[in-house]
């Protein structure tokens, strides 16, 4: 793949995913309003947490399903202009129902003990709010089942070159959410949001099969168990999943200390956290999924210095983006919270609590990226176990930084101590990458030291030009959107001339980038009779 190619998919990508984050984005305003940071919000965070282990970690995009997939059947299937060999359609099929008959069970077993399983994440909450959050888990408990599967079909997609629908598809559970709660406007204990999840998530699985039918796959149960090939995908699936697994469990710590905190406390970090993964969701989803199958492609090949190039140009492209994504969310939490949030039941208490728990949160996005791309190139060398360890260590730290920081901090010390977890994730796993191969880190220091220059006079810059909107205009709504988007554009642009004039390569990239796709549409229309 060229690198115009990878950008042009990375485009594409980033335009759908762009679609499918601001549609979320809705989803959680329309559920801040109807709710708010309140117990009963609470009490479906709580219950959301263990279906979205399976739908958005273990089967979502770079979740270990998706991964698995890619990896194995992109080194298998040599030709993608054809329909795959009877052996690969039989590995496929095996595959996809060892998940389904695993996961099945996972949901029966949610469903029958989610009442022991709500009073063991959220300990100190009250009686009232395990109540509502038991019975919501029971009605998500499918999705378990659902996020095993989805994963494959992601994975096959992708193989394939096709990314359009599997980066779209997660819109269809927001759709459903936001249709849920505005027809049944009075419902007053968030069952409606348990399911709207579940429909939305069978939608979402429905919407795979268009572009896994024109693949040339056909799905039926089997279980053909003879030969290697399950073995090698559970060599890369089984430490992979354990990880992931194992990372939700720092999750579990955060809900185990943000329910003995106020109400609504593990409300205002889902919001945070939610406010954190739209831009870095895009970022990521963007880049990443296109970059994925090749670090694996090349690592089959043994294309080293491919590996090297595109990994240094990711990571760059990423930190490019990162470093002032940080400084506006830290500039500018609180102002952006108010005006996207604050209406209904979601007063200015739940403001300063949201607001509080992004800053410390938004620290976490330059590590990140940087750990969700080495995580990829393990992965693209088969190894799922490095990236597990690292992952099993991170519970003690986090254990610990919740311990020495929760209660200082509140709700800020979770969200820090997540940033703490993913900057030594990161740390470890480049210190390990080089076992595999030397990715010549040395060579990120100039880029991003000039990336982060830029991205503090960006910050100062932005700043003053807010405080003085602020002095001219009146201190409403509507005034506060237009000092956000004036502020963020000004900003943005003056963080493009600094980045030129500290000739950052990214930024000569895009500007080149720009300027032929300008070029290519002149001539278009001088072609044009």
């Amino acid at each position: 793949m060229s690198n115009k190619t990878l950008f042009r998919i990375a485009g594409i990508i980033a335009v759908v995913t762009i679609f499918s984050k601001i549609i979320g984005f809705l989803r959680d305003v329309v559920t801040a309003q109807a709710y708010g940071a309140t117990l009963v919000s609470d009490a479906y965070f709580y219950a959301y947490q263990i279906p979205a282990l399976a739908l958005i970690l273990l089967g979502g995009l770079g979740g270990p399903f998706h991964t698995a997939t890619v990896s194995f059947f992109s080194k298998t299937i040599s030709d993608i202009s054809k329909s795959p060999t009877y052996n690969i359609q039989s590995i496929f099929n095996t595959f996809v129902t060892v998940t389904a008959l695993s996961f099945g069970l996972l949901s029966i077993l949610i469903f029958l003990f989610s009442d022991q399983i709500i009073a063991a994440i959220a300990s100190g909450a009250p009686t009232e709010l395990h109540r509502l959050a038991s019975v919501q888990l029971k009605i998500m408990s499918p999705v378990m089942l659902i996020g095993g599967v989805i994963g494959i079909f992601y994975g096959i997609s992708n193989v394939y070159k096709e990314f359009f629908f599997t980066s779209l598809s997660p819109t269809v559970v927001s759709i459903v959410i936001i249709g849920a709660i505005l027809i049944f406007k009075h419902d007053e204990t968030g069952i409606i949001l348990a399911w709207g999840t579940l429909i939305g998530a069978l939608g979402q699985l429905l919407l795979q099969l268009p572009v896994f039918w024109k693949s040339g796959f056909n799905f039926k149960p089997e279980l053909n168990l003879s030969g290697n090939s399950i073995a090698k995908i559970g060599e890369i699936l089984f430490p992979a999943m354990l990880g992931t697994t194992i990372g939700q469990i720092n999750i579990y710590i955060d809900m185990f200390f943000a329910s003995r905190l106020e109400s609504g406390a593990w409300s205002a970090v889902g919001y945070a956290n939610r406010i954190f993964q739209f831009p870095v969701g895009i970022i990521i989803t963007a880049l990443l999924v296109p970059l994925f199958p090749m670090f694996s492609t090349y690592v089959g090949k043994k294309e080293w210095k491919s590996i090297k190039y595109y990994f240094h140009q990711g990571l760059n492209s990423l930190w490019f983006m990162a470093f002032p994504l940080f400084v506006f969310m830290t500039v500018f939490a609180q102002d952006g919270i108010r005006l996207l949030f604050q209406r209904g039941a979601f007063d200015a208490g739940d403001t300063l609590l949201v607001s509080e728990a992004l800053v410390y949160l938004s620290i976490s996005i330059i590590p990140y990226v940087a750990r969700d791309t080495l995580t990829r190139v393990f992965y693209a060398f088969d190894d799922s176990r490095t990236p597990f360890f690292v992952a099993l260590f991170s519970i003690i730290v986090k254990t610990v930084m919740n311990m020495l920081l929760v209660g200082p901090l509140g709700i800020g010390g979770i969200t820090l101590s997540t940033t703490v977890v993913t900057l030594i994730n990161a740390l470890i796993l480049g210190f390990f990458i080089k076992n595999k191969i030397s990715l010549e880190f040395i060579k990120f220091i100039k880029p991003v030291s000039k990336i982060a220059l830029a991205s503090v006079l960006m910050g100062f810059i932005t700043f003053f030009i807010s405080k003085a909107i602020m002095i001219l205009c009146p201190n409403n709504t509507v005034f506060l959107a237009i000092r956000l988007c004036l502020t963020a554009i000004l900003g943005i642009i003056a963080y493009f001339i600094i980045s030129l004039a500290l000739k950052i390569d990214t930024a000569y990239l895009l500007i080149d980038k720009i300027k032929n796709k300008f070029q290519k549409q002149n001539l278009a229309e001088i072609d044009t009779p």
